[in-house]
């Protein structure tokens, strides 16, 4: 665990110290496209964050590799360096796109021909543990074409959801926070080598994550632009394919008896092998909805529009920062809960947690719905936008019969307490006395 740590703050370091000087670099190459329609940031701000997290990715590698316990990793697989040929060639796409804007389907290609260089050098799925089947054993084809499409899945969920600031570096972070607990577990309890590469791409990819948090947490000073959610999203699915289908049921000696009887009673461990998206569970259900809402519109599934989920977020009337606080406990209540139910799916207090964690979070969806109107002996402790509104005393009679002959329109923003979806309301212009307004 030290080790995995140490990789881990180095990787965070490199990513963070970098960061810095890619975005002055990103400023002079004229990486600041203009603000499109379907952007929520007003000005122009730099791309090119990827290329920080890619350094700091071969940095985390570099050090785990002369480490002693985690060099074994190098010694006994070739994952980590068929990691490193498709992460290096995803990247060098993601940064040609956010200097020159290349076509979607040129992106599509590259993201395939990425996964394909992992597949030839190891990095694929051998077979998959089926309930009441057992360990069905895939063919080359078969493994080949499922790990491509879920290499192509999971970068495209990441960079669909990479909307907002800090939403796209978080929601991975926390995804690989809860997959490497998975993935140490597996290793560390069981004593099964082969999940320990995972745990490695997992233990980098937080690293990743965490060091460039802090540049582009709102307000952003840097996107990670394409170069980066393609980068990370691809760090994500090898993790998952790394560690799916390589894990005989048996080794785990959970149950005895037949494989059959095994598969079956150790379903709830391996939901985060077989549905590796159930951790990007909410980038996974945006990437469907945008495939469904523009086909039905006759448009291109690949064509840009501002029906995402954290769009639909600020258009409810959430802040910037609450609508990436909100998907953060989303992505956390999927990624954590289920892992809790791997561990011990028996219990029903998990179950109990979860649909209240959801009830909550229904709540903060809703929230800006609501007309709050906070008793009086709380309007010193609730927001402002949750007190109960003042009248304006006016500075002249006049304008104060004025102020009580005018009619108040029913549902105004203001009335009877402020909302956090109406606008704010605005002080009545002040008259002088004698004015011929």
């Amino acid at each position: 665990m030290r080790e995995y740590l140490l990789t881990l703050c180095i990787t965070a370091a490199v990513t963070y110290l970098l960061t810095g000087p890619v975005r002055k670099f990103a400023i002079v190459a004229g990486a600041m496209p203009e603000i499109r329609a379907r952007d929520v940031h007003r000005e122009p701000t730099p791309r090119l964050g990827g290329i920080a997290m890619f350094f700091g990715l071969c940095a985390g590698l570099l050090v785990a590799d002369h480490l002693t316990n985690l060099s074994e990793v190098f010694e006994k697989s070739n994952e980590p360096r068929a990691l490193l040929s498709g992460a290096a060639l995803i990247w060098l796409i993601g940064v040609l796109d956010d200097k020159f804007e290349i076509d979607a389907l040129i992106k599509l290609g590259g993201q395939m021909i990425a996964a394909g260089v992992m597949v030839m050098q190891g990095l694929t799925i051998l077979w998959l543990p089926i309930p009441s089947v057992g360990s069905v054993a895939l063919t080359q084809w078969q493994g080949t074409l499922l790990t491509v499409a879920l290499v192509v899945i999971t970068i495209n969920a990441v960079n669909f959801v990479d909307g907002l600031d800090g939403l796209a570096a978080g929601m991975v972070g926390i995804a690989a926070a809860a997959f490497f607990l998975y993935a140490y577990r597996i290793w560390y309890s069981y004593g099964i080598e082969a999940a320990a590469p995972a745990t490695l791409f997992s233990a980098i990819l937080m690293g990743m994550c965490l060091g460039f948090l802090p540049h582009n947490m709102h307000p952003a000073r840097i996107f990670m632009g394409d170069s980066g959610s393609m980068l990370i999203g691809l760090v994500l699915a090898a993790g998952a394919i790394s560690i799916t289908g390589q894990i005989d049921p048996d080794a785990l000696k959970l149950f005895a008896g037949s494989e059959k009887a095994a598969v079956h009673q150790t379903v709830p461990v391996y939901i985060p092998l077989l549905l590796p998206l159930t951790i990007i569970a909410v980038p996974a259900a945006d990437l469907i909805l945008a495939i469904v809402r523009r086909t039905w519109r006759g448009q291109s599934p690949f064509a840009a529009d501002r029906g995402h989920l954290h769009h639909r977020l600020l258009e409810v009337g959430h802040s910037h920062s609450r609508a990436v606080w909100i998907m953060y406990f989303w992505a956390a209540l999927i990624a954590f809960g289920s892992l809790t139910y791997s561990v011990n799916s028996a219990s029903m207090w998990i179950v109990l947690g979860v649909v209240i964690l959801s009830a909550l979070g229904l709540v903060l969806l809703l929230l800006p719905r609501f007309t709050p109107r906070a008793p009086m002996w709380a309007q010193h402790i609730v927001p402002p936008r949750y007190r109960r509104r003042r009248p304006v005393v006016s500075e002249t009679v006049d304008a104060m019969e004025a102020e009580q002959r005018a009619p108040v329109a029913v549902g105004v923003a203001g009335v009877n307490g402020a909302t956090a979806l109406g606008a704010r309301s605005r002080v009545p212009e002040r008259r002088k006395a004698g004015s011929s307004r």
